[in-house]
């Protein structure tokens, strides 16, 4: 199908009178014709508008037309073309400023004559494993905890490491007070997005969440005592946590997460991700919430919330960090990192201490020497103020949740047609993952196993639980996976969970 979309351009000259007057362009014709495939829509509006730029018709410079115009030639929801337009961007081949719309970028009609696409191709070969030379590839890595950077905006991304790269060099090595800036811009963020209301003086900037953790142990006190931990778990942590000198103590999650019953008076602190239990996904409810805080308060314990995706919600509401609740800030110990909603290549994290305990946990980091790199926090500062992460925010949400509904839905599908009974799924409502929950009886390792085998990586929930009879599971990340391959990905994991289930 052939839609003509028409967009004039306007600008202005001075007359001998210095008269401004209009000056109309020729009309630029866009003749988008929307592959015949079953893509979802927003790619095929994407690859119509690179075949423009391709032939010759879309150059550099060029601007698009407004979402709402291009949706209405195309009888399509503005959603989709919104949700093209981010791909594009994001893929560098338009840039989109605030009251200038959105432009063809410098360099997307040579990008475009190569073929280079905006996105991962159906069909074409996942990630190979790292592992040895006769390891079985990898088509479908799920590994969870792994956020597509493919969805940060090149454009803005450059400019703020440019920004960054501009500033004075100095000799100075950062210590915990330093990052002024970054301290400044996650004030704000956390505001808005978390509903922490923290100066920026309380921030602490980290080389990631394994250094806060081992920061708070040091600062706290906590070798040799006992610290709370959710069962299952995210494993690394707890390993961090007992190799800083502190003894873990491993309580059931249950549907709402961390049960504040099951504390202890004797116990120094505890661990727990509210926002989406980590593996399990749940969200603990305000009503647990608010007794945990009031419980940690009275007794002195220390709360390490872990609010490692916390920016990522699907068709519910935000609820308040523990941070932010009535006497949070005497007992909890907010942290958060850019791993989950940027790349775990920025070794950023933040930590937000009871005010009693700030002034340990700078003299704990002055010992360590652990420190972030100063370019890396101004680059990540300047992202925040500029905006970019806002827009990547959004742009990374609404392409998560479209990638969580067709592989749940792809999921359920098998489930179905085999007819698989005692499978469930767990944690879809935040995050970017999901859990495929199992019978015990099965072996999930062994399950795990041959899904490698057959090309999908995916750990099982083995690998987060201490205890031999708990929740057995596959934890699947599908935050790098597209929407045209979930379906692919989903079939091998019905077939070889049908051969399991019993």
């Amino acid at each position: 199908m052939w839609i003509g979309c028409q967009i004039h351009n306007r600008d202005y000259r001075q007359t001998s009178i210095v008269e401004a007057m209009p000056r109309i362009s020729p009309e630029l014709h866009l003749m988008l014709q929307l592959p015949s495939t079953d893509a979802p829509l927003r790619h095929r509006i994407a690859e119509s508008i690179l075949d423009e730029i391709r032939v010759g018709r879309l150059r550099p410079g060029d601007p698009l037309p407004s979402t709402r115009a291009l949706a209405d030639h195309l009888t399509v929801a503005r959603a989709s073309v919104v949700d093209a337009y981010d791909e594009l961007c994001a893929s560098g081949y338009a840039s989109a400023r605030a009251g200038s719309g959105t432009r063809i970028a410098p360099g997307a009609d040579v990008a475009a004559r190569a073929h280079a696409a905006t996105h991962a191709v159906p069909g074409s070969p996942g990630r190979r494993s790292s592992a040895a030379p006769d390891a079985p590839d990898t088509r479908w890595d799920l590994t969870p905890g792994h956020p597509d950077p493919g969805l940060i905006s090149t454009t803005d991304w450059r400019r703020a490491w440019r920004s960054a790269a501009a500033a004075a060099v100095t000799s100075d090595v950062p210590g915990p007070d330093g990052h002024p800036e970054l301290r400044q811009s996650l004030a704000g963020h956390l505001r808005r997005t978390r509903g922490i209301a923290a100066h920026a003086d309380e921030l602490v900037i980290v080389p990631g969440v394994g250094s806060a953790l081992r920061t708070l142990v040091a600062a706290a006190g906590l070798g040799g005592r006992d610290v709370v931990f959710e069962e299952p778990g995210y494993s690394r942590a707890r390993l961090i946590l007992e190799a800083a000198g502190a003894r873990t103590r491993c309580v059931p999650a249950d549907d709402d997460g961390l049960d504040p019953g099951l504390l202890n008076p004797t116990d120094a602190a505890a661990y727990c991700t509210p926002a989406h239990q980590y593996p399990m996904g749940a969200r603990m409810p305000v009503g647990r919430r608010a007794r945990l805080v009031a419980d940690a308060a009275a007794s002195g314990t220390l709360i390490i919330e872990d609010d490692y995706d916390g920016e990522f919600r699907y068709d519910v509401s935000a609820l308040p960090a523990l941070r932010s609740i009535d006497r949070g800030s005497e007992c909890v110990a907010y942290v958060g990192t850019a791993s989950k909603i940027l790349t775990p290549a920025i070794r950023v994290a933040w930590v937000i201490a009871p005010p009693s305990l700030r002034t340990e946990l700078v003299r704990a980091l002055d010992t360590s020497g652990e420190a972030c790199c100063a370019v890396t926090a101004l680059a990540l500062a300047q992202f925040i103020d500029s905006g970019a992460l806002s827009r990547h925010l959004a742009r990374a949400s609404r392409t998560y949740a479209a990638r969580r509904t067709a592989f749940v839905a792809a999921l359920r599908r098998q489930c179905a047609a085999h007819g698989v009974d005692g499978v469930g799924i767990a944690g879809i409502e935040a995050g970017l993952h999901v859990v495929l929950t199992l019978p015990r009886s099965v072996d999930d390792v062994a399950l795990s196993a041959e899904l490698r085998d057959r090309g999908v990586t995916v750990p099982s929930l083995a690998d987060y639980r201490t205890a031999p009879d708990g929740h057995r599971g596959l934890v699947c990340g599908y935050a790098r996976l597209p929407e045209t391959q979930a379906q692919g990905a989903a079939e091998v994991i019905g077939t070889v969970v049908r051969r399991h289930v019993r």
